[in-house]
């Protein structure tokens, strides 16, 4: 069984406690969370919760999922990685994510550790599904279109403006990968909404997209976390043109961006010491179970 730790008990910590639950090769060893004990649900009051500097009290620790807010998620890594434990994140500042890999990678190494970065859905499982289609057609063009729903990510970095008591930014797919944010923010008593608009705008999250924000009052009436993707690619096999593939989903975003988590830890226990990306590790180290059953039944 695989000892882990969940690393903060937001809307994805909790949807990993459940994807940990129903994993038959892993157990839960601690929750890791800045509040106090006090708000941990009652059915959840045998489980260990405890401050990251805490974590190896009991040595029960092998990976962790770490489940903060993405700028958090190196340093923690790095934090966990330097105590001997194995880590997965959801990192998905994109034009960060090879710079933090290859940092971490040093550290994992130096500590006979792996981690895995960036695994959630994207990037992470829609990552895989573009290099596949890429080796498909190793000529062409492919368009993300994300939404239309809730970015966790860019909802997180909204909120975290000067002056923004809550954020929920909506990504709206205009097609050919191009997307508009529309950003609601709840304001702070006496908070300028033109330098909190400003500030978002600028913010590497949304600096290269159309992005609206709009001031509302009360931003829980709004929050729906479901969302998507969908993959198109056109290009070439070999010299045959017109090759035309796609994938469409409707997800709950923390549900799956936990359940990719989870699935990833199973995978990082499984690679020699580094820190790795989801396009770089074997997709079967992400099941449980007998390896030959797997491609028995998959292949």
């Amino acid at each position: 069984m695989i000892k882990t730790a969940i690393i903060g008990f937001g809307n994805v910590g909790k949807c990993a406690y459940e994807a940990i639950q129903n994993a038959p090769d892993m157990t839960l060893s601690c929750i890791v969370k800045r509040q106090s004990a006090a708000d941990i649900p009652p059915h959840l009051n045998d489980i260990r919760v405890t401050d990251i500097k805490d974590i190896r009290a009991n040595g029960d620790v092998d990976a962790a999922v770490i489940c903060l807010p993405s700028r958090m998620c190196p340093d923690t890594a790095e934090s966990l990685m330097n105590m001997g434990i194995f880590t997965v994140d959801s990192y998905d500042i994109h034009k960060s994510i090879l710079s933090e890999k290859l940092r971490l990678d040093t550290v994992a190494q130096k500590n006979n550790v792996s981690g895995v970065i960036a695994a959630g859905w994207d990037p992470g499982t829609d990552s895989v599904l573009r290099a596949l289609m890429e080796a498909m057609t190793p000529r062409g063009i492919t368009y993300t279109n994300f939404g239309p729903g809730m970015s966790m990510g860019h909802s997180v970095a909204a909120k975290a403006a000067e002056g923004v008591e809550n954020a929920l930014s909506m990504t709206m797919p205009a097609g050919a990968g191009v997307h508009r944010r529309i950003v609601y923010i709840q304001l702070k008593p006496g908070a300028d909404f033109a330098a909190a608009a400003a500030a978002i705008k600028n913010d590497p999250y949304f600096i290269n997209d159309d992005t609206n924000v709009i001031q509302v009052e009360d931003i829980d009436t709004l929050i729906d976390v479901g969302s998507g993707s969908h993959i198109i690619r056109k290009g070439v096999s070999g010299s045959t043109h017109n090759q035309i593939m796609e994938f469409s989903m409707k997800i709950n975003n923390p549900a799956l961006t936990a359940q990719v988590l989870v699935s990833a830890a199973r995978a990082a226990v499984k690679q020699p010491p580094g820190c790795y990306t989801l396009i770089e590790i074997p997709v079967i180290d992400m099941l449980p179970g007998d390896r030959n059953d797997l491609i028995s039944r998959l292949v």
